[in-house]
């Protein structure tokens, strides 16, 4: 039976492309394609790393066959997501350039190619690679999951749901149904999100143990966006156990300490997984708890390193966006973080390049300009805290007190732990909007 997801209405890229992988920002290892992985014990084995040994044998054995370098190239891009070290990509690529050159029409290599465009941030060109294979003759999941990834990453929507829908027609997996759960959650559909993405969790690969924890982790988040904490954390400590210390499911679970309010414990899993992999979403959550907690030397060297990996790292460029909402947040250099959120506004529509858009735009105080952004953002009807508490304040400055109260009361409903410390910025201006309005009632 054909399984419809145009009740749908979003998406976070699924586990097995690989635009959300993390990042080591340190690493200093060399990253040739063809440098031979040094044997770990059976123990501390991952499965990338018997991947990457059978590869390397085969390329021994079969040196003009693309067959083996297809091979290690997706156990690269695994190894990549077990580590959160960009720096695999570039291993990643030198094994695609072999295999093409031995073979130009290889699918596996073309299909690989157009994925590891989605890594860097690429999303025309992956698009482009992506519907130029499938136009000729390659009808594969995997190809219509690229193009489902790059549309949603470039704003268009409904091209995104046609591709899931083709993807979901020739093979119902995990990757597919995950793809379900993040446009439906884009469109607003909560519900219908958790419900695929628990159809995802239980048909993950037991074997891949980042894959299966990494489903995990975005049921929790999706279960943290519809107000279930509890259910959410569950979620994080199953990853845990099939992934330990695993960076993504030790954020997550630290969100989710930050809205029970358990400030401790949030400060020792974001240390933690800032130890494991340095994303610059990951040091400004922790730098910003350690502010709320008035922890400000620890604060300020957080804050120095945002910089520092975004600046010194393989995917210098791939957080541009968070950068300058970082920027914005902390009302530092506003004029760079217009013109890089600028900069991306004309390479993509999606919802949260102009969300982030609309926030430098209003700390410009280019209110009409932030408006607009606002709204675009909002156009889907994602239920997005950071969202609504952007388009909040945006209303305030504009006088409109109705939107202004109502859009900050969703920003804290949906999520007081969107963002430690522009949470508290919500809260207090909600107050300062009510006390406005029962003084007004009082006069009248």
């Amino acid at each position: 039976m054909r399984r419809k997801l145009l009740m749908v209405s979003a998406l976070v890229i699924p586990a097995v492309a690989v635009s959300l992988v993390g990042m080591r920002a340190l690493s200093k290892r060399d990253h040739s394609a063809t440098v031979a992985a040094t044997p770990l014990p059976d123990a501390r084995a991952t499965i990338a790393d018997r991947q990457i040994q059978k590869a390397e044998a085969r390329i021994r054995n079969l040196p003009s066959s693309p067959d083996g370098y297809t091979l290690l190239a997706g156990a690269y891009m695994l190894k990549a997501r077990e580590t959160g070290d960009f720096g695999f990509n570039a291993r990643v690529e030198s094994a695609l350039k072999r295999a093409l050159e031995i073979s130009p029409d290889d699918q596996t290599a073309i299909t690989l190619h157009a994925t590891l465009q989605l890594t860097y941030h690429r999303f025309k060109e992956a698009l482009d690679e992506a519907t130029k294979a499938q136009k000729s003759g390659l009808e594969t999941p995997d190809i219509y999951g690229v193009m489902t990834d790059a549309q949603v990453e470039l704003g268009d929507y409904a091209g995104a749901i046609k591709a899931a829908q083709k993807m979901m027609d020739l093979r119902p997996d995990s990757s597919a149904y995950s793809r379900v759960s993040y446009l439906r959650a884009l469109h607003g559909d909560l519900e219908g999100a958790i419900e695929a993405m628990r159809v995802a969790v239980k048909a993950a690969n037991p074997a891949n143990a980042e894959n299966s924890g990494w489903y995990r982790v975005h049921l929790g988040l999706e279960l943290m966006n519809a107000g279930r904490r509890e259910e959410a954390e569950r979620e994080f400590d199953a990853a845990l156990q099939i992934f330990p210390a695993y960076h993504l499911a030790l954020a997550a679970k630290g969100r989710a300490r930050v809205r029970a309010g358990d400030f401790d414990s949030a400060v020792e899993l974001y240390r933690r997984a800032q130890e494991r992999v340095p994303s610059p979403e990951i040091v400004i959550a922790l730098g910003d708890l350690y502010a709320k907690l008035g922890r400000r030397e620890e604060a300020k060297r957080q804050y120095e390193l945002v910089e520092f990996i975004e600046g010194n790292s393989a995917s210098a460029g791939t957080y541009s966006r968070q950068l300058a909402l970082f920027w914005a947040d902390h009302d530092t250099r506003l004029d760079e973080a217009l013109e890089v959120m600028r900069r991306e506004r004309a390479l993509r529509t999606d919802i949260y390049t102009l969300d982030a858009l609309a926030w430098c735009q209003y700390k410009k105080g280019q209110l009409a300009d932030a408006r607009d952004s606002i709204e675009q953002a909002k156009r889907l009807g994602t239920r997005d805290a950071r969202i609504f508490y952007h388009a909040g304040m945006i209303y305030d400055a504009l006088g409109d007190r109705v939107n202004a109260a109502k859009y900050l009361k969703l920003a804290l409903n949906t999520d007081r732990s969107f963002d430690v410390l522009q949470a508290g910025v919500a809260q207090r201006k909600l107050d300062e909007l009510a006390r406005g309005s029962s003084a007004n009632s009082r006069r009248s």
